[in-house]
């Protein structure tokens, strides 16, 4: 996770100056990240909408930087269409979309035509307002039903099933308990047939677990969600503290690993 923002809930501010930017990229790709995805907005719970002007002011002179100097894939964390494309002029290979391609109707599209990897990830309403839609019945049902209306959207709009990624969106349009029964129940994802990417890191709903903590006392809790998301199935983690959970990584995929010998 690289933020370029000034007010993401974790790691804001940290990251907006380009060779800051890049020093922590680079740092995170020689600890083993696989891919490096930058985003310029922040969509934690309450946050106010950027423009497309601004959020493109923070993108591009970092994604500039990035490209030039990182060996492995970066990803573009917006559901803007115009900030994607111009990514991916920068040379981002991925898109992830917190919408699954809701909020952008432009968004299926241009990655149908550029296609590149996507990212659907569950939520419900926007993220000044997602918590008033965190009603479920069946939570785990319908996370699954709704991914599956993602997909969906995104062939109708031309993407390969090949190219899609899903994301249950772990502390969108969820309380705290709600969030860990979607990880619980991560395997029953696995029935949509495509790879699976958790994003738990420093999040809130870790809270709900531990009791209160500020997003940097969140690793070791994290480190915990990631050790459930490999072993429910998740093929990508999302992470802050990459130096810390590549190690947490290596050893929830060995326990997999040696539960299939």
């Amino acid at each position: 996770v690289l933020n370029v923002t000034p007010d993401s809930f974790s790691d804001g501010g940290k990251a907006l100056d380009p060779a800051k930017a890049l020093d922590i990229a680079l740092a995170m790709e020689a600890c083993g990240a696989d891919i490096i995805d930058l985003g310029a907005e922040s969509t934690r719970p309450g946050a106010k909408p950027v423009s497309t002007s601004e959020e493109l002011a923070r993108a591009v002179p970092v994604l500039k930087a990035l490209a030039a100097r990182l060996k492995v894939p970066i990803s573009i964390d917006s559901y803007k269409a115009a900030v994607a494309a111009a990514a991916m002029d920068e040379g981002a290979l991925m898109v992830n979309d917190i919408s699954g391609f809701d909020y952008d109707p432009e968004m299926g599209p241009l990655v149908a035509k550029r296609g590149v990897p996507a990212v659907l990830m569950h939520t419900r309403g926007r993220p000044e307002d997602m918590y008033a839609h965190a009603e479920y019945t069946d939570l785990v049902r319908e996370v699954v039903t709704d991914l599956q209306r993602c997909v969906t959207r995104a062939q109708d709009f031309g993407v390969a099933r090949r190219q899609l990624i899903v994301d249950p969106g772990l502390g969108f349009a969820k309380r705290g308990p709600q969030s860990l029964a979607a990880l619980a129940g991560l395997d029953r994802l696995a029935e949509l047939g495509l790879p699976i990417l958790v994003g738990p890191s420093r999040k809130s709903f870790l809270a709900a677990a531990t009791g209160p903590l500020e997003p940097g006392e969140r690793d070791w809790p994290t480190a915990a969600a990631v050790t459930a998301a490999v072993l429910g199935g998740a093929h990508i983690v999302r992470v802050h503290a990459v130096e810390k959970m590549i190690h947490v990584v290596r050893v929830a995929d060995a326990i997999r690993l040696a539960a299939d010998t």
